[in-house]
């Protein structure tokens, strides 16, 4: 059974930096999409950033510049660079693959962050 593996949430203070990682657990042939989303208490889940199999990015306005997406594909692991983070980056951060030949979307256990001020 495919999994996902999230690392790298924590606590830091505003202005500092974190890297998430997502790595797939089980075999799997090759991902599609994979991105991050994230949810505060009390909100819905918003997409942070996502990133296809050749490249392309898509990020949210409130993390552009900030954030940055990528990915190895020999590894069908994707990261997230946070840097410059703000107290309303807080949020359980999820990663996600869509497996090629498959309509079902992989998610990750959740990972915490939270940034205070």
């Amino acid at each position: 059974q495919v999994q996902l593996v999230e690392s790298g949430g924590g606590l830091v203070q505003a202005g500092g930096s974190l890297r998430l990682s997502c790595a797939t657990s089980g075999s799997i042939f090759s991902i599609n999409a994979m991105g991050w989303y994230r949810q505060a208490p009390g909100e819905q889940r918003e997409l942070v950033a996502g990133i296809s199999s050749g490249g392309s990015t898509v990020y949210a306005a409130s993390v552009k510049g900030r954030f940055t997406i990528s990915r190895d594909n020999t590894k069908n692991t994707v990261y997230l660079q946070m840097n410059s983070l703000k107290p309303e980056d807080t949020a359980v951060y999820y990663c996600y693959a869509d497996p090629r030949g498959s309509a079902l979307r992989l998610w990750g256990q959740g990972t915490q962050v939270t940034v205070s001020s």
